[in-house]
């Protein structure tokens, strides 16, 4: 049986689209329904109940357009609202925190997984918690740090301004004071970063990021429940901005190339009502 309906996935912004790639990547024959989130972006400095509420808001969307599965592609989403976008969907729902500390215990060879990302996925101690079950054993040690200006940067299109190495060499310096030798990219749009995070914590730390490990993930559920699309022909895929559809597809072709086909404006109650 073949299931031609697409996935959907959303982050708070441009984020997303690293999931996006590997999805495509891993599953090529099915079709993506994206929703960026850009003009409530960022949501690291916003309270838990407020990023919930919108998760919530953008998974009700994206199902009444008839998805097969919602990948939350937004740490601060995931640490927030997982549970409840799960509970409100009638659909399979794939996070992005579980996936990459799974990945951080298996390669971590000191114990010692550090972890970047916005203030509201920090603060929330979704990682600390899902390490406390994934290692019963405490033989992995988490150290976390906010980097509260990456988002906003990746947005803007700086990955290597002067301005963003020096704010990347101050929130680092903790982590590399701690010995960590792995690091988890809390956060969608920390991929973009990655040759700034690599050049300040050197060669000797793996950076991990959430978005292959997802595309795992989303595979594993969509063969378990015989929802895979093996129709004929290429996907077609969707993106949708809450923004400025024009400047999110000028970022998107940063993430998936020149053929990225262009995003549609959705305007959605800003207060986050569905």
């Amino acid at each position: 049986m073949t299931d031609p309906r697409p996935i959907g996935v959303f982050d708070s912004g441009v984020g997303g689209l690293t999931v996006v790639r590997a999805i495509m990547d891993e599953l090529p024959n099915e079709a993506v329904l994206y929703f960026g989130d850009t003009a409530r972006c960022p949501y690291g400095p916003r309270s838990l109940e407020e990023i919930r509420t919108f998760a919530v808001q953008i998974a009700h969307h994206l199902s009444g357009q008839d998805v097969k599965a919602i990948v939350v592609a937004c740490n601060a989403a995931s640490s927030a609202g997982l549970e409840d976008v799960t509970a409100s969907v009638p659909v399979p729902v794939v996070g992005v925190i579980e996936p990459a500390v799974r990945a951080a215990v298996r390669a971590t060879r000191n114990g010692r997984i550090g972890l970047i990302g916005t203030v509201a996925t920090v603060s929330s101690g979704a990682y600390q918690r899902t390490l406390d079950r994934l290692d019963p054993q405490r033989s992995a040690r988490l150290v976390s740090r906010a980097c509260p200006l990456f988002v906003e940067s990746v947005e803007r299109g700086d990955t290597t301004s002067p301005g963003l190495m020096r704010a990347a060499a101050e929130y680092l310096a903790p982590l590399s004071e701690a010995d960590v030798d792995t690091l988890i990219l809390g956060c969608t749009h920390y991929p973009l970063l990655r040759g700034a995070i690599h050049h300040v914590m050197g060669p000797g730390v793996l950076l991990i990021s959430s978005a292959e490990e997802a595309a795992d993930d989303l595979y594993d559920v969509l063969a378990s429940g015989d929802l895979l699309r093996e129709e004929p022909g290429p996907p077609v895929h969707r993106f949708e901005s809450s923004g400025d559809p024009e400047r999110f597809a000028e970022l998107g072709r940063r993430f998936l190339g020149p053929e990225f086909p262009g995003a549609r404006h959705v305007a959605l109650d800003m207060a986050g009502h569905p």
